[in-house]
């Protein structure tokens, strides 16, 4: 899934009155609800997303001086979390206090670092390609939906403009990406405008009118659009081309393309080890843990190619790489397989979980824009306030390196069982909204996402030996993640390096692997999350069945681990185990 460090650092605003003391349970959830507020008024995409309008027209503030802030009010937040006496909280309190708590000492420990503060753009992610989405996630029913879009256009050249100079700090503190990393994105960021505005991509939101707006103010609205299109955001978006090319680019890095070769880089990495995988994995530990299910991973795919009738893996994976049968040539009818394909697979969720989400979700096309040395697919989270379903991302883009193998394993990872369903179903629990809307540890949110893979053995998904690989190979990929991502950041791999054990151990194409192992360039410990939440998840998979035995059902298992929404590692393995105690006491 793609962002999800989404709201990992809660933007504190307004915290410095001490509660209360009315009692533990009294203090907590004033104090909570304190956060709540206070993270709606500072972030208003999250705060829309939820039908709250206080966010109207704003993207939010993106200078230092507010980053430095939120980092003050979290310490005092800390601080007063810290004083409210655990013992007198209910068990449901308990969990809720250990995941704001996690939330807050992972943002005040990333803060001791100067990459937090200063790195805010990479070749596939900054505010540049997160305005695009804006047509896509606000809601577009009335006037004053309208308004705030036009608004947040408007806003869009100050965001820009406290973005770079967060990105000059950080060429002044040698902090910039490695140069073949970047290579490829002026030419998409200068992709995005025109000297149209009716012609860019955020005008599809004026394609038709409402009839809740009349002919008059619609008019006014779209001269405000072109206006802050013209005047505005396609200028905004020059000066950053401009501060690129001229100043950042030149100090691209060369050499070790490692977040160690940069000035504090290895503590920096330790600690996104930390972050990612909400545990106290050292990066050395984490590389181990990666060969070890590297070789079994290799172990059970030598099997499958013997299945297949090939004498080896090798052999095998050539195949699949090489033969024109698994693959497409037309991107539109690429797109009709994979939906039709997460549309097979939603058959079956009644049969593995006992509570499913209303929202429904969508498959499309990763945008033409940010598909080129993009990743296979991503998910982007939907919201029923704003009318915008969940949406399965696809990248239609290098059809010759994109096989059907792929797509079962591919579809219940990002759509159902795997994002979408725990993403969704989080935003309807009946937990205190700032759980169910703004906390999200990517250790359990990926980690959910692999092992619904594995989900795709008991819906009978990978019913050829190529499907079966598949499902291998995409395990495969997330184990081999966890020695590559070290093996580049913690012991000086080259980029080169890490692709030839891609190569080697997954049966992914050229193309997708280059773009992978970019992504671990340049997003440091995100990808160790996948298989470290994956098999804590199989882990207390195992333990339910062998405690309970015949009693053990699994869509009350499923129920159990996505009840409290994302929470960190520590705190999912408590859960469980309490569940587990009331099914042995009962």
């Amino acid at each position: 899934m793609r962002g999800l460090r989404l709201a990992a650092a809660l933007m504190l605003a307004g915290m410095a009155t001490p509660p209360l003391l009315a009692g533990p349970v009294e203090d907590y959830e004033t104090l909570r609800e304190e956060v709540w507020q206070a993270t709606l008024d500072s972030s208003p995409w999250l705060a829309t997303s939820i039908g709250d309008r206080r966010g109207d027209g704003q993207l939010g503030d993106f200078s230092l001086a507010e980053y430095e802030r939120s980092v003050a009010r979290a310490k005092a937040v800390l601080a007063r979390l810290d004083a409210i006496d655990e013992s007198g909280l209910t068990p449901e309190l308990k969990v809720d206090r250990a995941v704001l708590r996690s939330s807050l000492v992972d943002q005040i420990e990333a803060a001791n670092h100067d990459h937090e503060r200063y790195v805010v753009f990479s070749s596939r992610s900054g505010w540049f390609f997160y305005i695009t989405s804006l047509p896509d996630s606000s809601p577009f029913f009335t006037l004053a939906d309208y308004e705030s879009y036009v608004g947040r256009l408007e806003a869009y050249g100050q965001v820009n403009a406290d973005s770079i100079a967060r990105s000059r700090e950080a060429v002044a503190r040698g902090l910039t990406q490695p140069c073949e990393l970047m290579q490829g994105l002026a030419e998409r960021v200068e992709a995005l405008g025109n000297d149209d505005p009716r012609a860019t991509v955020f005008w599809r939101p004026f394609a038709k009118r409402p009839d809740t707006i009349s002919e008059a103010q619609w008019q006014a609205l779209q001269d405000r659009a072109a206006l802050a299109l013209s005047e505005g955001v396609m200028p905004a978006n020059s000066d950053f081309l401009d501060f690129y090319t001229r100043e950042y680019e030149p100090k691209c890095r060369k050499g070790l393309p490692g977040i160690s070769e940069t000035p504090g880089g290895a503590a920096y990495y330790a600690n996104r080890v930390k972050s990612y995988t909400t545990t106290d994995l050292t990066p050395d530990a984490v590389h181990q843990l990666g060969l070890s299910e590297v070789a079994r991973i290799r172990a059970e795919m030598e099997e499958v190619a013997k299945k297949a009738g090939f004498a080896t893996r090798e052999a095998f994976i050539a195949h699949l790489r090489s033969d024109p049968q698994y693959y497409m040539t037309d991107a539109d009818a690429y797109m009709t397989h994979a939906a039709a394909l997460a549309k097979h697979i939603d058959g079956f969720l009644p049969k593995l979980f006992g509570r499913l989400p209303r929202l429904p979700y969508t498959v499309l096309p990763i945008p033409e824009a940010q598909a080129p040395g993009n990743t296979t697919a991503y998910y982007e989270p939907g919201s029923i306030a704003t009318g915008q379903p969940g949406i399965y991302r696809v990248n239609t883009t290098e059809l010759n390196q994109r096989p059907l193998w792929e797509l079962p394993a591919l579809g219940v990872h990002e759509a159902t069982p795997g994002h979408h369903l725990q993403i969704a179903l989080q935003q309807e629990l009946d937990i205190h909204p700032l759980r169910a809307n703004g906390t999200f540890f990517t250790a359990f949110v990926e980690g959910w996402g692999l092992y619904s893979e594995r989900l795709g053995i008991e819906m009978g998904l990978y019913d050829t030996p190529a499907k079966e690989m598949g499902r291998l190979s995409y395990e495969m990929w997330r184990a081999a993640r966890l020695v590559v991502d070290t093996g580049i950041h913690s012991k000086g791999w080259t980029k080169q390096q890490a692709v030839d054990f891609m190569l080697d151990n997954t049966a992914l194409t050229a193309a997708n692997i280059d773009a992978e192992v970019n992504r671990y360039i340049s997003w440091p410990g995100q990808a160790l999350a996948y298989k470290v939440g994956e098999l804590k998840i199989r882990e207390l998979r195992a333990r339910a069945e062998q405690r309970l035995g015949t009693r053990f059902d699994l869509r009350e298992f499923h129920d159990v681990v996505l009840e409290n929404g994302s929470v960190p590692l520590s705190v999912l393995e408590a859960h469980v185990e309490a569940w587990l105690a009331k099914k042995a006491a009962s």
